[in-house]
């Protein structure tokens, strides 16, 4: 792990830049990029046929666990007249020359192990968000993409939208006036309850063992595999990971801060109190800094969140609030302090122009181009967690920034997520 002022200091208000070193890349921006994607099913997929719009990219390999899906996609794109080699154990992809950028779109306790792996292999990588499943292991990720020279990419595309950049400037340009709070939020009502379901024969075709990786040694069950992992502490971090880290990032990047001094979390399975998910449905968490507050929400089964949105970051200013999601952004004025700002609606397809600007980073051999850069990812990662962590220990915790720890041990035991089946966290 690197050490922790080294950390700091590359991380340091990074939420709004590039990077540190300068990558290797290929001696022509003409050349082909040769691309692998592990994980092929959900955004591992989406984050593939975004990066194959580009010009000069080609697919030769693709990795999953789950031999079925695996399948279907190389039959997907043997419609489309690409031929890919096809491979369980990930490892085998990167080895030699067949790809040179990897796309990781597996669960959360995979990406750091499958991140390093990468890099020490010579490949650029564009992972998946959350970076990590622990702040230890973002950390370890930020120290990798330093030393082996990669360019790494992270899978928060609303930094290559134009509307985000424009509201996150009206909101540096202090028309709000004093901002006090930062709300942010994800109310989903499309996820529902997960009912508690048996353990059962792994389906054919699932290599079971190779999916657990790192996490703890247990039988197959449905409710744990493909997009219900993220509901499981041994692999992901529910909402508060899940989607805080697009919701979050915003609020940091508006305020031009990173550390919180202190974080409190409360919240519980409210909604579905007997369902199978370990994570809570429903959570605030409060973010202390020495003159506002960031406040998280997030519940599941119900979409109207605060302001009439489903997801979204609002900044209370005193002179009115900036509304920001996915749609658009508009500022609702306080009283007559000022004009109101109507809708002011997205008009582009933020992964495309992510996947551009990753391709572009590539080929000029120049990491400080990307949108969201590993330590970019890390950050709000690293933020996420606390949040969760908070929630665990039912403490209002303190963050030692210098150490990067917090002042309390209970909570420092979550530093770092727990290795098993003989899988080690990885070694620079």
């Amino acid at each position: 792990m690197m050490k922790r002022k080294e950390f700091i200091k590359s991380t340091a208000m990074l939420a709004a830049a590039g990077m540190v070193y300068k990558a290797n890349a290929f001696s022509s921006p003409q050349k082909n990029l040769k691309v692998g994607l592990i994980g092929v099913k959900g955004m591992g997929w989406a984050n593939l046929m975004a990066l194959l719009k580009q010009p000069n990219v080609q697919c030769t390999a693709l990795c999953d666990v789950d031999e079925g899906v695996l399948d279907q996609r190389i039959a997907e794109l043997k419609k489309r007249n690409i031929e890919v080699k096809r491979f369980i154990d990930y490892k085998e992809l990167l080895a030699g020359d067949l790809v040179d950028t990897v796309i990781i779109g597996t669960p959360d306790h995979w990406h750091c192990l499958q991140m390093v792996d990468a890099v020490k292999a010579g490949k650029h990588v564009y992972v998946e968000k959350p970076i990590g499943n622990s702040i230890g292991e973002c950390e370890i990720m930020v120290a990798a993409a330093l030393k082996y020279n990669s360019i790494v990419q992270v899978g928060q595309w609303q930094r290559s939208q134009k509307h985000f950049k424009d509201a996150i400037d009206f909101v540096h340009s202090g028309k709000l006036g004093k901002i006090r709070l930062v709300k942010a939020w994800a109310y989903q009502g499309w996820m529902k309850s997960i009912p508690v379901k048996p353990d059962a024969p792994t389906p054919p075709g699932v290599h079971y063992d190779r999916w657990l990786g790192p996490a703890k040694e247990r039988p197959f069950n449905p409710n744990r595999f493909h997009f219900e992992f993220r509901w499981f502490w041994d692999y992901a971090g529910g909402l508060m990971t899940d989607w805080g880290v697009h919701m979050l990032d915003y609020a940091l990047l508006g305020m031009h801060v990173s550390d919180p001094q202190s974080v409190m979390a409360a919240g519980g399975k409210f909604a579905y109190p007997d369902d199978a998910a370990e994570t809570p449905d429903t959570l605030t968490a409060v973010f202390e800094y020495d003159d506002f507050n960031i406040q998280w929400e997030h519940a599941i089964g119900i979409d109207q969140g605060p302001y009439s949105r489903d997801h979204g970051v609002a900044f209370i200013g005193n002179n009115g609030t900036l509304v920001l999601n996915r749609k658009g952004w508009e500022v609702i004025p306080e009283s007559d302090r000022m004009e109101a700002i109507s809708l002011q609606k997205s008009q582009d397809n933020g992964l495309e122009k992510h996947m551009a600007n990753f391709v572009q980073a590539i080929q000029r051999k120049d990491a400080t181009l990307l949108h969201a850069p590993i330590e970019a990812g890390a950050h709000i990662a690293i933020f996420s967690q606390m949040g969760n962590i908070a929630y665990r220990t039912g403490k209002k915790l303190y963050w030692d920034k210098e150490n990067r720890k917090f002042t309390d041990e209970e909570a420092n035991r979550y530093l770092m997520a727990e290795y098993h089946n003989g899988y080690k966290q990885p070694q620079l």
